[in-house]
């Protein structure tokens, strides 16, 4: 027997139950079915967001699933795909808008790490950042340069250092990530990084780091000997 979302008790509903008790009452299922609306051949939207959590094992698995994959799913179509894909990358946003690292003294390569693992750790596609930092190593700046599949012809310093003298930047920080989890850098991370540093060293604006990004850790480029000392 079909149990309708209707034919249940008002604090089982989940639009009630969230006017009555709060967001952070909700289950991870009654929040998708929230965004679901509808389910499909009578079955509710709360079937349909048990379905679909119980297809991809945990509510964490919703955040690698592509839109081609969901658009697939019998009951979700174009619309609620867009729908999940939306609020998942919104409350990415959020997340990385409250952890800011704009304006906050760097202090250790931990810090740059724990900023950028929510940025760009699970990407599909390179990207590479750069953070621009005063002479008291407060970040005054950070952007993204170059994404996709980088072809290291493209990276070229002068875009990096055109951005610091606009900012008026001592030094910088480079970070990018490796869509495949292996954070060893390549033969062209390390000639870049080399041609980075040197330019910078011409320029008065120091390289402090270079670090690549994996799904659960990092590779310091500084700390493992190929650019001196850590930061102080």
């Amino acid at each position: 027997m079909v149990v309708k979302i209707k034919d249940l008790p008002t604090s089982e509903r989940p639009y009630e139950k969230l006017a009555s008790m709060g967001v952070a009452s909700l289950s991870n299922e009654e929040l998708l079915a929230i965004l679901l609306k509808t389910g499909y051949s009578n079955r509710s939207s709360k079937d349909l967001a048990q379905e679909l959590l119980s297809r991809y094992g945990s509510i964490e698995k919703l955040d690698d699933i592509s839109f081609e994959e969901l658009n697939k799913v019998k009951g979700i179509g174009l619309s609620k795909a867009c729908i999940i894909l939306a609020s998942i990358e919104l409350g990415r946003r959020i997340s990385i808008s409250k952890s800011n690292i704009v304006y906050k003294k760097i202090t250790s390569t931990d810090m740059v790490y724990e900023y950028f693992k929510n940025v760009i750790g699970d990407m599909k596609q390179e990207q590479f950042y750069c953070l621009y930092l005063d002479n008291a190593k407060r970040v005054i700046g950070s952007k993204l340069l170059f994404q996709g599949t980088l072809n290291y012809s493209v990276v070229h310093p002068r875009e990096i250092f055109k951005e610091a003298y606009q900012l008026s930047s001592s030094a910088i920080i480079c970070i990018h990530n490796h869509p495949s989890g292996n954070i060893l850098p390549s033969k062209e991370d390390i000639e870049l990084t080399k041609r980075i540093s040197n330019i910078g060293i011409l320029l008065g604006i120091q390289l402090l780091d270079h670090l690549i990004i994996g799904t659960n850790n990092y590779y310091s480029l500084l700390e493992n000997g190929d650019m001196g000392e850590s930061i102080k």
